[in-house]
C-alpha cells in the first residue's frame, strides 16, 4: 500500500531540512557567525518547493498508464512553485548582503543566545537550528495541499478565485517588501540621518511595513491553498507567520533594539504609527 502524496512530502520535506540544517550548523560554527542560517532558512525553501513539485509531478504522471505527460503533470504545479522559489531568493539574497555587510560580526540575536547559553551554545544551537528547519516544513503545508491539487484559473468558482486572489496577494506583497526595504535602506545611507527615524515612503504609515507586506505573501499562499481538499489547514501559516512577526522575534526584539539605540525619538515614532497594519499617522 502506498502512502499518501501529502504524507511523502511531508517525509521528504522534513529529511531535506534535517541534512540542510545539520550542513549549515558546521559550516556557521566554522564561520563563527550563526546569523547565516537566517539566509539559508528564506533561501531554502526554493529546494524545498522544487522537491514537491517533482514528487507530486511524477506521481500524477505515473499515477495511470495513459496518464500526463510528465510536463503536463508539472505544468499546473508551475505558478505556486515560481512564486515561492521567486519569494525565497530575492528574500535570502537580502539577508545574504546583511550578514556580509556585518561578518564577523554576528547578528545581536545570536550573539545574545551565545552568552545566554554559554558552554552550551553548540548543542542547543543545533537544536535551534533543526528547529528551524522543522518550521520550513510546517509553513509549507498550503505548497504541499496547492501541489497535490493545484488551483486551476481555467476552472471557474472558487479555483478561480483562489489562484487569483492568492497571487494578488502575494504580488503586492513581494512588491511592498521590496519597496519598503528599499526606502529604509536608501534612508541609512545618508550619513545626515544616522540616529534617526525612518518616516518616510511605506514607514510613515507603518513601524513594519517589511514585516506586514512579508505576512501577506503568506497569506496569498494560503488563499492559494482553499482550493485545495483540506485547505483551510494551509491557513496555518498565515497564522503561525503573524505569531511570529508581531509576538516573537520580529517586532518586539526590533523594537527593542530601536529603542535603544534611538531613545525617545523611536518612542514618539511608537506614539504616532501603528506597528503592524498600515494607518494613517498621527497620535494613537
Amino acid at each position: 500500500m502506498s502512502l499518501p502524496t501529502p504524507l511523502i512530502l511531508i517525509l521528504a520535506g522534513l529529511t531535506f531540512v534535517v541534512v540542510e540544517m545539520l550542513l549549515t550548523f558546521q559550516v556557521a560554527r566554522r564561520l563563527g557567525n550563526f546569523g547565516i542560517v537566517d539566509i539559508v532558512w528564506s533561501a531554502g525553501f526554493t529546494p524545498l518547493i522544487l522537491l514537491y513539485l517533482l514528487v507530486t509531478g511524477w506521481r500524477a504522471h505515473s499515477a495511470l498508464p495513459d496518464g500526463p505527460s510528465l510536463l503536463q503533470a508539472l505544468s499546473p504545479r508551475l505558478p505556486l512553485s515560481l512564486m515561492v522559489a521567486a519569494w525565497s531568493l530575492r528574500l535570502g539574497l537580502h539577508l545574504l548582503v546583511r550578514v556580509r555587510s556585518h561578518h564577523p560580526v554576528e547578528d545581536v540575536r545570536y550573539a545574545q543566545l551565545r552568552r545566554e547559553w554559554g558552554p552550551q551554545t553548540d548543542r542547543k544551537m543545533r537544536g535551534f537550528f533543526l528547529l528551524q528547519g522543522a518550521l520550513q516544513v510546517v509553513l509549507s503545508i498550503p505548497w504541499i495541499l496547492a501541489s497535490v491539487n493545484p488551483p486551476d484559473p481555467r476552472a471557474g468558482g472558487s479555483a478561480t478565485v483562489c489562484f487569483w486572489g492568492g497571487l494578488g496577494l502575494w504580488v503586492t506583497g513581494i512588491l511592498g517588501e521590496s519597496l519598503a526595504d528599499h526606502q529604509l535602506a536608501q534612508f541609512r545611507a545618508d550619513p545626515a540621518r544616522r540616529g534617526q527615524v525612518c518616516q518616510q515612503g511605506l514607514w510613515r504609515y507603518s513601524r513594519h511595513p517589511n514585516y506586514f507586506c512579508e505576512w501577506l505573501v503568506w497569506v496569498g499562499y494560503g488563499i492559494f491553498a482553499l482550493a485545495s481538499p483540506w485547505g483551510w489547514l494551509g491557513l496555518v501559516a498565515p497564522a503561525l507567520m503573524y505569531h511570529f512577526l508581531v509576538n516573537v522575534t520580529g517586532i518586539p526584539m526590533t523594537e527593542a533594539l530601536s529603542v535603544k539605540s534611538k531613545g525617545g525619538a523611536y518612542r514618539r515614532y511608537q506614539q504616532t504609527t501603528n506597528a503592524f497594519f498600515p494607518g494613517p499617522p498621527g497620535q494613537l
